[in-house]
């Protein structure tokens, strides 16, 4: 199987098993996703077994993600990256064959929530990058940006901003334990920091619109790089999943203390 790393946590309390449908409200007041115009289905994309005490959380709802929830006797997964997307043909085979088939046989529900994940103000992606890399958002609207207003923009938490963009970039690299990419045209001080996760590369114009010294993203395109020579703001790509650990294990964590029920995050390892 995949290389994996796994994080337990004790849901507080022990009112225990959960309906799952009790769950998929939580999930949705918590997330309001009707408020999105997203790629796919947000919530319950696989319906399981209709009391839950055990949810694992995880980034994508992969072959080896759904095996790892079996090992550890899951009823529940919740992930950013769910089974379907917009334009897919529909035709149950092959992957999607075997992923469904492993999560029916086992009689374990599948919630997945896109943009909703990555915009929560606390929990989300954006969020919880933040917090790690120890950035701190302005207030909105300021502190928001692209469309959707999903991009996320702000300065260090302790005030202090970076020498250059080399020198947040070897941060970055530290704190997620990943590669990444930079182009810097500028040697200039990194005051205003711009982040938004996964494939966020086309939001860097609207980055740079909002004043930020440097853009935080998962992946890069041929055009960015001439963006920020051009521009004089830098680019970071730290890597799409590197960059998403984080929102699924503080919502999927949430939740569970709320009901009080066990709950695991296991991370497949993923070099995109």
């Amino acid at each position: 199987m995949t290389n994996r790393t796994i994080d337990s946590f004790a849901g507080s309390g022990s009112r225990g098993p959960a309906d799952r449908a009790e769950l998929l409200n939580a999930f949705n007041a918590l997330l309001q996703p009707e408020r999105f115009k997203d790629y796919g289905p947000n919530g319950l994309q696989v319906e399981g077994q209709a009391q839950v005490c055990k949810i694992v959380s995880g980034v994508t709802a992969s072959l080896a993600l759904i095996e790892a929830a079996v090992a550890v006797q899951a009823d529940a997964i919740f992930v950013h990256h769910g089974l379907f997307w917009r334009g897919q043909d529909g035709c149950v085979t092959g992957w999607m064959k075997r992923r469904l088939a492993l999560l029916l046989e086992h009689d374990i529900n599948l919630f997945a929530y896109h943009l909703p994940l990555d915009a929560h103000p606390e929990l989300g992606n954006n969020a919880q990058l933040g917090l790690k890399l120890g950035l701190t958002a302005f207030d909105e609207p300021r502190g928001r940006f692209g469309e959707q207003s999903l991009g996320f923009l702000g300065q260090p938490t302790d005030g202090a901003g970076f020498e250059n963009a080399t020198e947040l970039a070897n941060h970055v690299k530290k704190v997620l334990n990943r590669p990444v990419a930079l182009v810097d045209s500028m040697n200039n001080a990194i005051k205003k920091v711009a982040w938004c996760t996964g494939g966020a590369q086309g939001y860097f114009e609207a980055a740079i619109a909002a004043g930020a010294d440097a853009f935080i993203t998962g992946e890069i395109s041929e055009p960015q790089a001439h963006y920020a020579r051009e521009c004089g703001v830098a680019f970071l790509a730290c890597g799409h999943h590197a960059s998403e650990r984080y929102g699924a294990p503080a919502v999927a964590g949430c939740v569970a203390a709320q009901f009080g029920l066990a709950h695991e995050f296991i991370d497949i390892d993923n070099p995109a």
